[in-house]
């Protein structure tokens, strides 16, 4: 795929990273609607295995805030520790040019929006790397800093979308040999008619 389609929002599976930012159980007392955050993230990381995208999964502190809410399973993910905000470390960064040495875009999801999400776009897009948010699977704490989130990173030149729509954007076809699969986890759970998780 031409890298122009991929900066009009296009998605190609083996040019594509799922990033999965700090869901960790500790958080969901609260983080708005961290019940949809998670079964987004789960969505993802089961369409992630049939289009074989990697999918690398970030827990901040853990001596404070412990692991990944076990309500996510995260077989066949890269987990790993961080104390930046920013999941795009210089250990991910490397593992990156080893796991998807043409990366053209990657897909963000998790918590919270306007923190550890946002620093993570920012760095992303510092190295021209195209980013898609999902609306659907990113919230806060607070409302409003969720909403004025995904407001600054369609201002910073992000793909804010949802899930489905993303899904459908690697598919690309009914050809495809996942699309059964992962249409089901889209028709299983579909988009909610609120724009965002945090409404």
């Amino acid at each position: 795929m031409a890298r122009k389609l991929l900066k009009l929002g296009a998605l190609e599976a083996k040019k594509t990273a799922f990033f999965l930012c700090d869901v960790q159980e500790t958080f969901r007392p609260r983080i708005k609607h961290f019940g949809e955050v998670v079964v987004v993230a789960n969505k993802m990381l089961d369409a992630a295995k049939h289009l074989k995208i990697p999918v690398y999964v970030s827990e901040q502190h853990i001596n404070s805030f412990g692991h990944t809410t076990k309500d996510i399973n995260l077989d066949g993910t890269f987990v790993y520790h961080k104390t930046v905000f920013s999941m795009y470390s210089p250990e991910i960064k490397e593992r990156l040019k080893e796991d998807v040495p043409n990366l053209g875009s990657v897909v963000v999801f998790g918590i919270a929006a306007h923190i550890c999400v946002e620093q993570t776009v920012m760095d992303l897009l510092h190295e021209d790397i195209n980013v898609h948010i999902l609306a659907d699977g990113v919230s806060s704490q607070s409302l409003m800093d969720s909403d004025l989130a995904l407001q600054r990173f369609q201002s910073m030149g992000c793909f804010v979308a949802t899930s489905e729509n993303v899904l459908f954007k690697l598919l690309r076809d009914m050809s495809h040999p996942a699309f059964k699969e992962v249409t089901a986890l889209i028709q299983n759970e579909p988009t909610p008619d609120e724009f965002g998780a945090a409404k």
